[in-house]
């Protein structure tokens, strides 16, 4: 079984879309699939799925959900620069390991 890599994305976060149609747009991640290299963002890349009745969902019809957007083409933002960001990881004096934003230095983990 392959290992996946760490991503500096995590759930809740408040990314901006890089590229594609939806460049430009933020939203907060919902979730990280690290099996497919993509992360769920709010309200960003809607589809439209057709949904069988189920015994959850008697009506069936036709859904509006999140697709994954490629975890290269979005950008955490930072609160201080207000900013699509990269980021790096360092070690505080405690020891923790913690994300920091490269244009400021400022720590993004609380």
């Amino acid at each position: 079984m392959m290992k996946h890599p760490r991503y500096k994305i995590r759930k809740d976060d408040q990314v901006m879309v890089m590229r594609g149609k939806e460049k430009g747009k933020t939203g907060r991640v919902i979730r990280v699939l690290p099996e497919r290299a993509a992360v769920l963002v709010e309200k960003i890349n809607i589809v439209k799925r057709h949904q069988k009745p189920t015994q959850s969902m008697p009506q069936g019809g036709i859904v509006e959900k999140e697709a994954p957007v490629g975890i290269a083409n979005v950008r955490l933002i930072c609160d201080k620069c207000k900013g699509p960001v990269r980021v790096g990881r360092r070690f505080l004096e405690d020891g923790r390991k913690v994300r920091y934003c490269k244009k400021c230095g400022e720590v993004l983990d609380r």
